[in-house]
């Protein structure tokens, strides 16, 4: 198929900045390099400087100083149509008054390429995309999901080397949002292509990514794998932000602890756990989530709170209730201690 991209490609970012004031650092000094053929996902709350790294990418957004490689060719200052990056953008950004064949054909349009063949091109990849009898449709004719398969192709049909993808999923709902997530990772797959995606979603970046880069205040916290990232977190922040984790003081210093790695048992005198009470029980289905408030005598002190998650079967065996008195233990292995240098 004609339409179909080139290789992949990998990118590199070489002491990327983005300075909008003097007091005002959206990205700092960044190093990254993101895999040929990957899924990254840029992770971290608002204002974390994730998006403006992928316009940065994309050249929708001027740098102020450092560099963005791909392949080993600088295209820092390239225009954005000339990087070989396409952008998906949050909005799917769809023409109203075109049809989806015209939607995705659009670009070749601009380029001068003759109608014939550009509509050929087009069908091709909405037929990639399982959008081939809907291509006459207008996106007011399209579900959310119909609209981002369209949105894909569009962006498919400049056949870039890397796509990158701003919040794809979040003007979704939730069952869709699960349903196309699924999709984008096969059609990553099966395009070969180098995929980054920004996400304020653990969930979505989780299920999707190779590589997660956490963000924080414009700068990396971690790089690395879901399940290096969620079970060796490299800072109190990853830690907090990636959720199921308590962070405790303990005679190791900081640590890490997963709420599903922690064991509960009523409270005994003399027994060696850490004395809490329960103040909070949530039934999520397949597990329960307590909420607990440590007592005096935890290594953590008075008051602080800790989440305890429990399974179904668990909980129903030896249920609690707001009030108990209960003991809190895990294993020594099961505590993440964090790096020196990176402890918050």
């Amino acid at each position: 198929m004609n339409a179909l991209p080139p290789l992949a490609a990998g990118i590199e970012l070489i002491a990327l900045t983005k300075q909008y004031a003097l007091d005002s650092v959206a990205v700092d000094s960044i190093n990254l390099r993101i895999a040929s053929g990957s899924y990254c996902c840029l992770l971290g709350p608002s204002g974390c400087g994730k998006s403006t790294t992928l316009r940065m990418i994309a050249g929708h957004e001027s740098t102020t100083s450092g560099d963005i490689l791909l392949e080993n060719r600088n295209i820092t200052h390239l225009p954005a149509a000339g990087r070989g990056t396409a952008m998906m953008f949050q909005s799917f950004a769809l023409f109203p008054h075109l049809s989806a064949l015209d939607n995705v054909a659009f670009s070749l349009k601009m380029k001068g390429v003759a109608k014939d063949a550009r509509h050929r091109q087009a069908q091709d990849l909405l037929e990639r995309v399982a959008m081939g009898h809907l291509s006459a449709r207008k996106p007011g004719e399209l579900s959310g999901g119909q609209q981002q398969r369209v949105a894909l192709a569009r962006a498919l049909i400049t056949q870039p080397r890397v796509l990158l993808l701003d919040e794809p999923l979040s003007a979704l709902d939730p069952f869709l949002r699960v349903q196309m997530r699924a999709e984008l990772r096969r059609w990553q797959k099966e395009l070969g292509l180098t995929f980054i995606h920004v996400t304020h979603s653990q969930e979505e970046a989780m299920a999707l990514a190779d590589t997660m880069v956490v963000m924080n205040h414009g700068r990396i916290e971690q790089v690395g794998s879901p399940h290096e990232v969620y079970n060796r977190p490299a800072s109190e922040f990853v830690a907090r932000f990636m959720g199921g984790h308590n962070v405790l003081e303990t005679t190791l210093g900081k640590v890490a602890v997963r709420n599903d790695h922690i064991h509960l048992a009523p409270l005994a005198h003399g027994d060696n756990g850490w004395p809490a009470t329960v103040h909070d029980v949530e039934y999520q289905g397949n597990h329960v989530l307590l909420g607990l408030r440590l007592a005096e005598g935890s290594g953590a002190g008075a008051g602080d709170n800790v989440s305890v998650m429990l399974p179904e079967a668990t909980f129903v065996q030896r249920p609690y209730a707001p009030g108990d008195q209960v003991s809190m233990t895990w294993a020594a292995w099961q505590a993440h201690t964090f790096p020196p240098t990176l402890a918050a």
